[in-house]
């Protein structure tokens, strides 16, 4: 790996982790850019969750040190996702690395739609109070086999989907409903990367190479005032992501570009 290339994957891992601190959508970048390296679609898919297993570690420690940490409610929310991610993660290796560049392209934009209107804020306005019934939890599990299923399949953007779910389902706060969703995704990825390690589709060396550029951006985005940065990173955001989606369409090459 070049000097080159370890530079583009730290810059890379900083920039998710410093998103995903902000609201999210940091495999947005890390996956298209793993893509554009050179590696297979299903080898970046399972390599950038090396760096997300270790972002969400750092973020079930943060919560449980400052005490929002629900052992039991994570697991039974937690088992059906896992589930799901295993099925996910499943179709992820056995379609081609074409169906899955378009599939992605897709994605980056649907996701890019929900980081800028951030709907969810509007649920949150509207939800205060906690229900946590035997027919809302139900509910609940049967959402996050539905969750696991897309986080074990594409990643992208999954906190926004869990962040919606629990506010609406459950009512919970949303401390609560982040405390739980860093450590759901943790679970499920972990189950969703031995997948995608039992069929070879992981770059162990470039993983933990990102997974030290999240840890610094995240560090970053949690420490510094972020007002103007937010504003900046949204604005590359926005041409990032159309750029990236347009290259995995072939929209540059039906332009001859």
């Amino acid at each position: 790996m070049s000097l080159f290339q370890i530079g583009l994957i730290l810059a890379a891992g900083i920039m998710a982790g410093f998103l995903n601190t902000l609201g999210g959508g940091g495999s947005l970048i890390t996956l298209p850019v793993l893509i554009f390296m050179g590696l297979p679609p299903a080898v970046a898919n399972g390599t950038n969750r090396i760096a997300l297993i270790v972002q969400n570690i750092v973020g079930v420690t943060n919560f449980r040190s400052k005490g929002f940490f629900y052992p039991k409610l994570s697991f039974i929310l937690g088992v059906p996702a896992i589930l799901g991610s295993i099925l996910g993660a499943r179709v992820a290796v056995s379609i081609s690395g074409e169906l899955f560049e378009r599939i992605l392209a897709i994605v980056m934009i649907v996701v890019l739609v929900l980081i800028l209107t951030r709907p969810e804020k509007r649920f949150i306005k509207e939800i205060d109070s906690e229900n946590l019934s035997t027919p809302r939890l139900i509910i609940a599990m049967i959402a996050f086999f539905g969750v696991g299923l897309y986080g074990g399949f594409i990643q992208a953007g999954v906190g926004f989907i869990i962040i919606v779910a629990l506010t609406l389902i459950t009512g919970m706060s949303l401390v609560k409903v982040n405390s739980l969703k860093v450590f759901i995704i943790l679970i499920y990825t972990i189950s969703s990367l031995l997948v995608f390690f039992l069929n070879g589709k992981v770059n162990f060396v470039l993983g933990f190479t990102l997974a030290i550029g999240n840890a610094v951006g995240a560090y970053l985005g949690s420490n510094f005032a972020v007002s103007k940065g937010d504003k900046w990173i949204r604005v590359f955001l926005v041409i990032a992501i159309l750029a990236m989606s347009a290259k995995l369409l072939g929209v540059f090459e039906l332009i001859g570009l």
